[in-house]
Formats: C-alpha cells, sequence, structure tokens
C-alpha cells in the first residue's frame, strides 16, 4: 500500500497493563488475531483482522504503570520534524519528541489546544492500517472530542493540510476534516451532557459485523456501554469501554438509517 496523504489517520495502539487480558478481550469482540510479541520494541504486538494489519497493543513503559488505557491515533505525516514544529507554532504540545522506530518508521506525540492527545507516524517500512475501510476489526473513522471548537479547527488546518466542512444542523456542532477531497477526520463538540470529568480525546471506530453483538460481547467480557447502540446515516454504532477502561466504539457500517446530513464548506 502506499503511504497516507497527510493529515490521514494511518494507525493505532494502545498500552495496556494485562496485555493477554487486553488481547483476549478485543479477539471476542472485534475478532482479531496477534502476532509474536516484539521485546526490542517494548513488546510490542501487532493485532491482524483477517489476517491484516489493524492496530497494537504494548504493556506500559518502566514507571508508566499507573497511566490509564486509552487508544492512540496516529496521523501520516511525510516529516515528523515539520509536523512537531507545526503544532508548537499553532499552540499545541509535543509529549513526545520525534523518536525513530527501528526500520518501521518516525513517531510523535502531541496535545491539541483542547486537550486531546494524537500521535504522529512517518512511515518507512511500517505503512499503517492494511484493512480496508468498513471491513470487520478495521479502523473505520475517528473524531476529535473537544470543548473548544475554534482553537482545535484552527490548529489541526494549520498542521495538516485539511480542508473544513461543517454539518448542516443546527443542533450539533460537528465539522469533517478533509484530507485530499477525502474526510478523515470528525470533529465533535463536547455540550453540557458530557460530565466535566471527561477529558477531550480522539474517539477511534473499529467496524463490526453486527453492532448489538460487539456491545453484548463487551459486557459479557466485563466491559461497558457508554452510549448507543444507535442507528445512523453512516452506520448502526455505539461507544464502548473494555474492561481495562479504554474507551473505542463499534460501528455495522453495513446497517444505516436516514439521509446523509448536508455539509458546507468553511470560508
Amino acid at each position: 500500500m502506499a503511504a497516507q496523504p497527510e493529515g490521514t489517520p494511518c494507525w493505532a495502539d494502545a498500552v495496556f497493563a494485562d496485555v493477554e487480558g487486553a488481547k483476549s478481550f478485543y479477539a471476542d469482540v472485534l475478532g482479531w488475531t496477534f502476532g509474536e510479541s516484539q521485546p526490542e520494541f517494548g513488546h510490542y504486538t501487532q493485532a491482524y483482522a483477517d489476517g491484516r494489519a489493524a492496530a497494537a497493543v504494548s504493556p506500559p513503559m518502566p514507571g508508566e504503570e499507573a497511566s490509564p488505557s486509552s487508544w492512540c491515533l496516529y496521523l501520516a505525516s511525510r516529516d515528523t520534524a515539520a509536523t512537531v514544529a507545526r503544532v508548537r507554532e499553532n499552540g499545541g504540545e509535543v509529549v513526545v519528541e520525534p523518536m525513530e522506530v527501528g526500520a518501521f518508521g518516525t513517531m510523535a506525540l502531541a496535545r491539541d489546544p483542547g486537550g486531546a492527545v494524537f500521535g504522529i507516524w512517518q512511515a518507512n517500512t511500517h505503512e499503517g492500517f492494511e484493512t480496508e475501510a468498513g471491513a470487520p476489526g478495521g479502523y473505520c473513522w475517528a473524531e476529535v472530542f473537544t470543548r473548544d471548537a475554534r482553537a482545535v479547527d484552527t490548529f489541526y488546518a494549520a498542521v495538516f493540510p485539511y480542508t473544513e466542512r461543517t454539518m448542516d444542523e443546527a443542533s450539533m456542532d460537528f465539522a469533517v476534516f478533509e484530507a485530499q477531497g477525502q474526510p478523515v477526520l470528525g470533529r465533535m463538540v463536547m455540550d453540557s451532557s458530557f460530565p466535566p470529568e471527561v477529558p477531550s480525546h480522539l474517539n477511534v471506530y473499529f467496524a463490526v459485523p453486527d453492532c448489538d453483538a460487539a456491545v453484548a460481547g463487551t459486557t459479557e467480557r466485563g466491559g461497558v456501554l457508554h452510549f448507543g447502540p444507535m442507528d445512523s446515516p453512516f452506520g448502526r454504532f455505539a461507544v464502548l469501554g473494555d474492561p481495562q477502561g479504554a474507551a473505542f466504539s463499534v460501528i455495522d457500517v453495513t446497517t444505516t438509517q436516514g439521509e446523509m446530513p448536508g455539509m458546507s464548506p468553511v470560508t
């Protein structure tokens, strides 16, 4: 596969105190299988959906065992150092400086002005997701949840070559960032319905063949249902939490309801 256009979501991973428990959970809920642990890279372990690279899990680094589990989404970069410089110039924070990961590529972690953390990935031999959008078990979509839409919209459009469209729906402040004319990332404002303790974050969606079955599998394995299931023009989806507290969403893109919303360009 060719390297993704700048700013396109290209990979996701998560750190778990109980890696074997996480592997068992996601094998049940998303149908993942797992490769061999790589001790030279902190026991990073790749997950596969139908034999295609879908995500990865790893244990915490020494000294970070108390950090909560969460999914991290990586956005493609042609030059990690230049992307990091734009993060700083536009009000973001660099959490992890650019770091080469063997021959796989170069990564960094950043925080947007609203507080959401995301990854930056400059591919070398590891180009990212091998799954196709909507294929069961694979990455499907992501959204930035924030309380500061103006700052976040300005930030992402300055760091990556995005254009932006907003939804023509007065009751919802939702926008979509596009890369080379294709929608790649959503932005949702957290209103008063979100508890104040919920931080800004990137919500990662994985595709499933049956949303309700994924919800049932999650709760049976000790996870939680945060929202849904809900029908939409994009598919039937739900927001879940795994047994170690990492939030993620599932969506069945084959089950849709309603008309696609209108979107207007931001000028």
